[in-house]
């Protein structure tokens, strides 16, 4: 059944800023049921549960939040099987998310613009971070874990979505230690006996910066972990790996802390991008076998990456596609997030770099000029050569605009399908699964058949019924729209990332 509008009878200014601001309210509520409202229907063969995380408040009793990553993380899960599906969302009830709640005010900084009320005085030298656990979730070694990149995990029920406490990996994490909120799945790791693994980072902040790689076996325990200094500020969000590589590009731009712990701004607004500056690309080979390995350093021109879509080696190259922007906008003190000139801003856009260690040489090229974001791949590709990628973006195919289709990219053919939900829908980070069964670990350790052979489910807000919903759509044939609709009886925040797990955890209270 087709249930979208063709991309060719949308007028080319496909939004409505007033429209579009609707999706960036608090959802104060939490709830859970069966969803009962669906259009087409959903894939017999398609069972288990997708994950969603992202800011759920964006007020603290009324109090605006100056940035939305600045706001408290929610969880939705949807679990899906039979053709049914039931929806859940919790807040992450970390110490910060009660402590404010309970005083029905802000209490804490934000990272990104939100300061406490009383001005600069109240502000000054308080330089505690909330953890918000807002950016990722992720069922791994039987936990699942809400991810936010400056500070430890929280862990949850994967029924109920409780939070049961904050995850230390055995002691190895100390309190407040940050763990990164982009970890890959290396699907057939050479240092785990071709097993998967999961592989993660941090940035240690000090007299200077630390990149810390950590690797978690299936049991998820840390089994490797070296750390890696890094001269200059390290604003550094994703990063992407290889067998044998992690990399990571560190974005050009100056920090200047005076001001933040002066009270006068938020750290985000101390953050300068520097367009004379090139963007470092770091190197850190996995193989901890002889000690810490060496960090091999390139460089390229000036640019901003938020994520990475994969990459991979070949032929003595590493092949690494990203969204790149061409600058990173300053947030500036007392402006609104919800009064975005789109047109003012230059897009994301999907670019290739192909990085030659022998030459130590960096080329660039445009793959995709549609404003994109949120990156996907099938997971049995990670780190390997991939065809497809999936991404969020722009209804029209230039210019800077909020992200209204889901957009498949053939890297070998060129091909281009799209699935716009414009005027009035509104789409977040598309998740690709495989139609194929995963291993008995719960993972899609390698493609079974055509790498496109699958579903995509993201969640879409629709600013006429002022509801979300997940959609679904065949991989193979993404400009057909979606072929199911599960329509939350609410909206949900515009969110930031999330993963499907094989598990299906349904649990009615």
């Amino acid at each position: 059944m087709q249930l979208f509008e063709h991309a060719s009878t949308v007028p080319i200014t496909s939004y409505n800023t007033e429209e579009w601001q609707k999706g960036y309210r608090s959802l104060h509520q939490e709830y859970e049921y069966w969803i009962d409202e669906i259009e087409g229907e959903i894939p017999q063969a398609l069972e288990g549960t997708l994950f969603r995380n992202g800011p759920g408040l964006l007020d603290v009793n009324g109090q605006q939040l100056q940035h939305p990553f600045d706001g408290d993380g929610m969880i939705c899960a949807i679990a899906i099987k039979d053709g049914r599906a039931h929806f859940r969302n919790r807040f992450v009830k970390t110490e910060g998310y009660l402590a404010e709640q309970k005083a029905g005010k802000i209490l804490y900084r934000g990272v990104f613009g939100t300061q406490k009320p009383g001005g600069w005085l109240a502000n000054a030298f308080d330089t505690r971070t909330k953890n918000i656990a807002n950016t990722q979730v992720l069922y791994w070694g039987g936990k699942l874990l809400a991810l936010w990149e400056a500070a430890e995990p929280h862990r949850l029920d994967p029924q109920t979505l409780e939070t049961l406490g904050q995850e230390y990996f055995d002691g190895v994490l100390s309190k407040g230690a940050p763990f990164a909120a982009h970890p890959w799945i290396d699907p057939v790791s050479q240092f785990d006996d071709g097993k998967p693994c999961l592989v993660n980072f941090s940035i240690k902040a000090g007299l200077s910066f630390t990149i810390a790689i950590y690797e978690l076996d299936l049991n998820g325990k840390i089994v490797r972990q070296h750390d890696h200094p890094v001269p200059g500020f390290a604003f550094i969000h994703d990063f992407a790996i290889t067998p044998n590589y992690c990399i990571f590009f560190q974005n050009p731009v100056d920090f200047n802390p005076i001001p933040f712990l002066a009270g006068m701004k938020s750290a985000g607004e101390c953050i300068k991008f520097r367009p004379d500056k090139p963007t470092r690309i770091i190197l850190i080979p996995r193989d901890t076998s002889s000690g810490r390995p060496t960090a091999q350093i390139l460089e390229t021109q000036s640019g901003f990456v938020f994520h990475h879509a994969n990459a991979y080696e070949e032929d003595g190259e590493i092949i690494l596609d990203s969204v790149c922007y061409e600058n990173l906008p300053s947030v500036e003190p007392g402006s609104d997030y919800r009064q975005t000139d789109f047109e003012a801003l230059a897009p994301g856009q999907l670019w290739r770099f192909n990085l030659n260690l022998a030459d130590q040489t960096v080329k660039r090229e445009l793959l995709e000029q549609r404003c994109c974001e949120f990156p996907f791949v099938h997971p049995g590709v990670a780190g390997r050569k991939h065809r497809y990628i999936y991404m969020a973006a722009a209804h029209a195919s230039s210019g800077n605009a909020p992200h209204q289709a889901i957009l498949k990219v053939d890297v070998e053919s060129g091909e281009r399908s799209v699935a716009s939900f414009a005027p009035d829908g509104y789409v977040g980070e598309p998740v690709f699964v495989p139609r194929d069964r995963s291993d008995e670990s719960g993972l899609y350790t390698q493609v079974q058949g055509d790498e496109d052979d699958g579903w995509l489910l993201a969640i879409a807000y629709d600013s006429k019924s002022d509801r979300s919903s997940v959609v679904i759509l065949d991989a193979k044939n993404v400009e057909q729209g979606a072929i199911a609709r599960l329509h939350f009886k609410h909206h949900v925040p515009y969110g930031l990332h999330g993963n499907f797990t094989p598990h299906y955890f349904e649990s009615e209270s």
